[in-house]
């Protein structure tokens, strides 16, 4: 399973309760990772430049913005492969280079906010999915357990089927289970690149 198809396969454990201590608010069911949720950013997490407000209304109607922000927001693209890019841009500017370098910021906010909110979603859906997976691991173990002690002679065929469906979910389960590090990394890693790009960006200004 490649790391792609992690992040939409994401897996969720059941959280612990708070204590009811004044300080700690109650966890939410679906977030399973040690990390905080944040459920989303706002710009000022990261910019100390201009007001982006404007910018962030109207980054796509600035082609080159826009596409610079694409391609730099990509984690494909290594950061340090960013700064020549910014370079070109901020040198084509002319006059208007701190606005149109704002919309470049706007433009890597959106794209990276918005793939980390569906990180965010998709771990809540996930952390559901897998509630239910163990809800049901633990109804096969009951039957088996109630088929084992039964003062009847066990059904061996169903014995079987049933030992079978639990061995086989019980090792989805576990496997999903080993991404949860990687998948719990992965909105932070997204606010790594956006702050790093909002830094890079910002020196240009």
């Amino acid at each position: 399973m490649t790391r792609t198809l992690l992040v939409t396969a994401l897996l969720a454990t059941t959280c612990l309760a708070a204590p009811p201590a004044r300080s700690q608010p109650r966890p939410e069911a679906d977030w399973p990772c040690a990390q905080r949720k944040v459920s989303t950013l706002g710009p000022g997490a990261v910019w100390t430049g201009p007001d982006p407000t404007q910018a962030l209304a109207a980054w796509g109607e600035d082609t080159d913005a826009a596409l610079l922000a694409q391609k730099i927001a990509s984690r494909r693209l290594p950061l340090e492969e960013a700064d020549a890019l910014l370079d070109a841009f901020a040198q084509k500017a002319g006059p208007d280079r701190a606005a149109r370098l704002t919309r470049v910021f706007a433009g890597v906010f959106e794209v990276l906010n918005g793939e980390r909110d569906k990180v965010v979603a998709g771990i809540g859906r996930y952390a559901r999915g897998q509630r239910i997976m163990a809800e049901r691991i633990r109804d096969e173990a009951g039957r088996i357990s109630e088929v084992k002690t039964s003062p009847d002679v066990p059904d061996t065929r169903e014995l079987a089927e049933l030992e079978t469906k639990f061995s086989w979910d019980k090792r989805i389960f576990q496997e999903r289970s080993q991404s949860l590090t990687y998948v719990c990394e992965v909105p932070g890693l997204l606010e790594q690149r956006l702050g790093a790009l909002a830094r890079k960006i910002q020196d240009r200004l």
